[in-house]
């Protein structure tokens, strides 16, 4: 039987949200009580998107650039993250990760990578093949897609 495109879409569509929901959930039930969780996903998008600007930050979590200038200036003061001049444009800002706050996101990951295992050990060899190799077709796909629209 061969899968049309329109039914794969389904499929990612109804699947996805459920396996990050799940993994949202143990990531946040991992983050120290001093950050919240918008303040915990500004540090997960920062680390992924090193030298993030303060509008892109304020996008992703879908704050108004006000409302994330005083998250980010919390999470300065508590020495989760520094905030350092653009090399080319001066009205900007680049957004990075400290150690402290690299320390509390890898723990946290820790903690989700061994959760997620642990879910996937009920599940046979093949099983985890057809997942790993269903994961490494899905990175280049929307990772092509992602450079496509960079480019735009």
């Amino acid at each position: 039987m061969t899968v049309t495109t329109k039914e794969c879409a389904r499929e990612l569509l109804e699947v996805v949200p459920l396996i990050m929901t799940d993994i949202r959930s143990q990531m946040r039930s991992r983050r120290t009580l001093d950050l919240t969780v918008p303040q915990f996903r500004t540090l997960t998008f920062v680390d992924r998107n090193a030298g993030s600007s303060l509008s892109e930050v304020a996008d992703h979590l879908g704050l108004t650039p006000p409302s994330m200038s005083k998250l980010v200036d919390d999470l300065i003061k508590q020495g989760m993250m520094t905030r350092e001049d653009h090399p080319t444009d001066r009205r900007r800002i680049k957004l990075i990760v400290t150690r402290d706050g690299l320390t509390i996101l890898e723990a946290s990951r820790n903690g989700t990578l061994a959760y997620l295992s642990e879910k996937l050990g009920g599940i046979s060899a093949d099983e985890r093949e057809v997942i790993s190799k269903a994961m490494q077709v899905m990175r280049s796909v929307f990772t092509v897609s992602k450079r496509a629209s960079d480019v735009t």
